[in-house]
């Protein structure tokens, strides 16, 4: 079937990347001299896609230059910080079917789009090792027929799907009888397919290592990319090597403080032999 459009999810905090995503979009770092949505961006016209839609939330400003220097078409999820991403879904259900939906924040180091695809289907590498990643196995037609979280010797979700028209019907169809239930808001899409894979119809697409990549934090993005290891291009980090008297490197192990809402709070992290937190809005720091 041809693709008609892509749709890239681009609405969510990216709490865990913190500090840098509170003071840009994730999906507007810069990874190996290229931003990356605007480098999926340049792989989905390459394979011949050219009506992309990006839906925006937070930090929703940051993308206005894309309309002009790609020509896509920005829509607003007005429920970014209420709801998981179930509502982007939702904010794009009248473009939906024969659609990649893709995350803003992956880098794929070869392009994974084509402009003719077989059937639906979810991106998927193999983990050898125990991954915390979304496990899938499939039945004897190829067909997603269990998800779980947490696995070994499996192949696990990591990047775009691909939704058929009749896939896409059937989705928002059960999304619409759920969508007003206080337990759907914090759900991602994928944990209400889950619970519908006997109508809900979709393929495991299986890709080499070193294809798909994602970074949710620095320190990860740091192995992909060494150049984050001594330039974060992070202003927040920037005044922390000042306050404490170190280099960026010596900064490590970042992680977000837990906080009841979905606002930047700010972030804690090791730095030589001792472990600090840092609040954002404060710009309190903090010797733990």
């Amino acid at each position: 079937m041809k693709v008609k459009n892509a749709i890239i999810m681009a609405a969510g905090t990216s709490s865990r990347f913190a500090p840098l995503s509170y003071e840009k979009h994730k999906a507007m770092v810069e990874v190996k001299g290229e931003i990356l949505i605007e480098r999926q961006i340049k792989q989905l016209k390459e394979a011949g896609i050219t009506k992309i839609y990006i839906v925006t939330g937070y930090k929703a400003e940051q993308f206005d230059y894309l309309v002009k220097k790609f020509g896509v078409t920005l829509i607003h999820n007005a429920e970014y910080l209420t709801r998981n991403n179930n509502g982007s879904i939702w904010a794009v259900r009248n473009i939906l079917g024969d659609s990649y939906i893709c995350s803003s924040d992956n880098y794929f180091s070869e392009n994974p789009f084509e402009k003719e695809v077989e059937d639906s289907y979810y991106a998927a590498l193999y983990s050898e090792a125990h991954t915390d990643e979304w496990c899938m196995t499939e039945d004897e037609n190829g067909y997603i027929n269990s998800v779980v979280i947490g696995g070994e010797k499996s192949w696990y979700m990591l990047g775009q799907t691909f939704w058929s028209q009749d896939f896409a019907d059937k989705f928002l169809k059960i999304l619409e009888a759920e969508y007003d239930k206080e337990e759907t808001k914090g759900k991602l899409w994928e944990k209400i397919f889950m619970a519908h894979l006997d109508v809900l119809k979709m393929k495991i697409k299986k890709y080499e290592p070193d294809v798909i990549y994602e970074f949710d934090t620095l320190d990860e993005l740091r192995t992909f990319d060494n150049s984050y290891i001594t330039d974060t291009r992070s202003e927040i980090i920037k005044s922390l090597v000042i306050q404490l008297n170190v280099k960026e490197q010596d900064i490590i192990n970042l992680k977000p403080l837990k906080t009841s809402t979905t606002e930047a709070a700010g972030f804690e992290f090791d730095c030589k032999d001792s472990h600090y937190s840092y609040q954002y809005n404060s710009k309190e720091l903090k010797n733990l």
